[in-house]
């Protein structure tokens, strides 16, 4: 995985706003790339798109969402928790990229998937031309893709304290365009933005799976030893040891066991 370096700054931006290459590496002769535009900017965030790429990344705001069988999300992102969400968060990033390329992305990732499948283990030696042309890099064209003609592909926000902390949430790349350096850009942007303030104690809130994802991006245990806790949303009179925890919807409820009938 690689990510190009900047293309161009878009005119009148400045450091929020600007296109960059996505790149994932298919074989040691062969790489595929993409211009994506990143963006700080919340003017450039459509609710409802948002919630798409929500649904697209099986994502969900809550942190006891209604899941089927199969481990699909059911539960639909409420747009007006949504608005207040990013109404309240300190930075906002979002990534774009043109429909065309998130489908042919797709499609040469199902091409590649079949080749695997059925090329021979020992290929044909590459004749030289060919050798050289796959060696070398296309030449960059000016992309064309901005929030109002690209796709919402990817987003990240971090909600702060504005003096001493910030926490970043709700990092997300639509599955097709994942491992080509997206998600980096995202978090990479969330922190210069927030170090760019002073501020350095930034914390992710991520689940078992995406702790390898945050440690590429440079995070890693707290050294004071701190553990994320939830607050349950019920209270007890029962003492600790005597409590069952059950999920119910959303809610983590602490549930008394059931007292045994009385004996004489």
């Amino acid at each position: 995985m690689e990510v190009a370096a900047v293309a161009m700054q878009m005119k009148g931006g400045g450091k929020t706003m600007e296109i960059r290459w996505a790149s994932r590496r298919i074989s040691k002769l062969k790489s595929t790339r993409i211009p994506v535009y990143i963006s700080a900017s919340p003017s450039h965030i459509n609710t409802q798109q948002l919630r798409e790429l929500y649904s697209a990344c099986n994502y969900s705001c809550h942190r006891f969402p209604e899941i089927d069988h199969s481990g699909i999300v059911v539960e639909a992102v409420d747009l007006k928790k949504l608005s207040v969400a990013l109404s309240h968060s300190s930075v906002l990033v979002s990534v774009f990229c043109n429909p065309r390329d998130v489908v042919e992305n797709n499609q040469q990732q199902l091409r590649q998937e079949e080749q695997e499948q059925e090329q021979d283990p020992t290929p044909p030696l590459m004749g030289l031309g060919n050798l050289l042309q796959r060696l070398m890099p296309k030449p960059l064209s000016l992309p064309k893709v901005s929030p109002s003609n690209g796709q919402l592909v990817g987003f990240g926000r971090a909600v702060s304290d504005f003096g001493l902390t910030a926490s970043i949430y709700d990092v997300m790349v639509i599955p097709s365009l994942r491992r080509m350096g997206i998600g980096k850009m995202i978090v990479k942007r969330i922190i210069r933005m927030l170090t760019n303030r002073d501020i350095y104690d930034i914390g992710a809130l991520c689940s078992a799976n995406e702790r390898l994802f945050f440690k590429a991006c440079g995070f890693g245990d707290d050294i004071l030893g701190s553990t994320t806790m939830m607050y349950a949303r019920a209270v007890s009179t029962y003492p600790e040891g005597d409590q069952m925890v059950k999920s119910a919807g959303r809610r983590l409820l602490l549930v008394p066991p059931i007292r045994k009938p009385f004996e004489p």
